[in-house]
């Protein structure tokens, strides 16, 4: 994966980068949840939040992160 990026002259490093694309994945999920109504039936909604990003930003780094010479996908 690439090491930092430049933007408008900033430096960003991609954990960075890739943090803030699973935020907002899961913003989106949180949302989805409570517009269907199904935050009410979790238990720990801080707990399962935390995982949640964990998990979208694990799914950004499979997408993002391209396969290493040598490896098959």
């Amino acid at each position: 994966m690439m090491g930092e990026t430049e933007l408008f002259g900033v430096y960003l490093n991609a954990e960075l980068i890739t943090s803030l694309l699973a935020l907002i994945l899961t913003w989106g999920l949180h949302r989805l949840l409570v517009w269907r109504g199904l935050h009410r039936h979790i238990w720990h909604l801080a707990l399962f939040e935390t995982a949640l990003f964990f998990i979208a930003w694990g799914a950004v780094l499979a997408i993002v992160t391209p396969t290493l010479p040598g490896t098959t996908p």
